[in-house]
């Protein structure tokens, strides 16, 4: 099976970006063991509480450095919460002090800023993104936000964990609705930290539609979203004069849940178009079998990338039909991006993923 381990590539950096070594090479080979610790914030990281520390100021008695959560993920969500809202609380307070005495004793209601972070390289960032993020007094981090993006933040900037992950929501929508609010109102500047693009299956419009109907300004910074950043890493042109046309963006969570895709067409199996699955690993099995029920080759090239455009980015290549075995014998683990269509032959990778599994037949 054939994983590609990316190292960080040649390029020059700009000044406010971390630099890393200028090293470039594939390695391919079996996988035998976990993937490194990821680079993104996990609600249960050390690193995320640490990062943190501000919001438990009310609480000496809470340690950052043990972690000692409960186990059950309803209780822990209403444990943080209730930590947080003394210091939530005497935050906004300070900011409305702050605003009423610069506007005279009028408070001005502050702007929100949904940001893009891309898919987890910093260096994906724009100008625009940077800037907004070094100049924020509050920022609202989703899980996917990578942490060498979250050091880029100012340092007078508060940041607040308000990520979901499968089974465990820290935040509901509604209190992430309220929370960027009561900022707003407050005067402060907000930023709402998305993975990839706000508006690409990152709930941005629903955050977007609630602020401005409370007459909150908001203003949408574009991130690189999974796919194209992604696809470019590999090399892979999701669409192709000649081999693909069109390109789909598909999620693999049903609004309900359950094992299915939200929804799969006859039209998603077209054979001349790409499709791109987000959030796709527990629905895959059943939507490869879907697509290829509709018409969709077997034979389909397709990729699964772990934390892709990452130092700990991890890469299976396969035929259609036999990629959700290789998924789970790689034991790719979320945000993985699935790439299923006939321009994943025109990366250089697949070639080599080619290669070495004839080489692992004849063996």
């Amino acid at each position: 099976m054939a994983l590609l381990h990316k190292l960080p590539p040649f390029s020059s950096l700009p000044s406010f970006l971390p630099r890393r070594h200028p090293i470039s090479s594939l390695t391919c080979h079996t996988f035998s063991s976990r993937a490194t610790t990821s680079p993104f914030t996990e609600k249960h990281s050390i690193q995320r509480y640490q990062r943190d520390e501000w919001v438990y100021e009310a609480n000496p008695s809470f340690q950052t450095t043990s972690c000692h959560l409960p186990l059950d993920s309803g209780s822990l969500r209403e444990d943080d919460i209730a930590l947080q809202l003394p210091e939530l609380k005497r935050m906004l307070q300070v900011l409305r002090e702050k605003r009423e005495s610069e506007g005279g004793g009028k408070c001005v209601p502050g702007n929100v800023f949904l940001v893009g972070t891309g898919p987890g390289d910093p260096e994906l960032l724009t100008l625009k993104a940077v800037r907004i993020m070094k100049n924020a007094d509050l920022l609202l981090y989703d899980r996917l936000v990578s942490n060498d993006v979250l050091d880029l933040v100012g340092p007078n900037a508060k940041l607040l964990y308000v990520g979901k992950t499968a089974g465990y929501h820290s935040r509901t929508q509604e209190e992430i609705h309220e929370l960027l609010l009561s900022f707003a109102e407050a005067g402060a500047t907000v930023v709402r930290l998305k993975g990839g693009d706000p508006l690409v299956f990152g709930r941005g419009g629903e955050e977007m539609e609630f602020l401005q109907q409370q007459g909150i300004p908001v203003k949408v910074i574009p991130g690189i979203t999974a796919a194209s950043g992604i696809a470019a890493e590999l090399g892979i042109p999701l669409t192709h004069r000649g081999i693909a046309n069109s390109v789909r963006f598909l999620t693999g969570h049903s609004r309900k849940g359950g094992t299915d895709p939200l929804f799969v067409s006859e039209n998603a199996a077209d054979p001349d178009s790409t499709l791109v699955v987000y959030m796709g690993l527990a629905t895959f099995p059943s939507l490869a079998q879907k697509l290829m029920h509709h018409g969709l080759s077997p034979q389909t090239p397709a990729a699964a990338i772990e934390r892709g455009t990452t130092l700990q980015q991890r890469t299976v290549f396969a035929e259609l039909q036999d990629l959700s075995e290789k998924i789970t014998s790689a034991e790719l683990v979320s945000p993985t991006l699935i790439i299923i269509g006939k321009v994943v032959e025109l990366s250089p990778f697949w070639l080599i993923s080619r290669k070495e599994e004839s080489c692992l037949m004849q063996a």
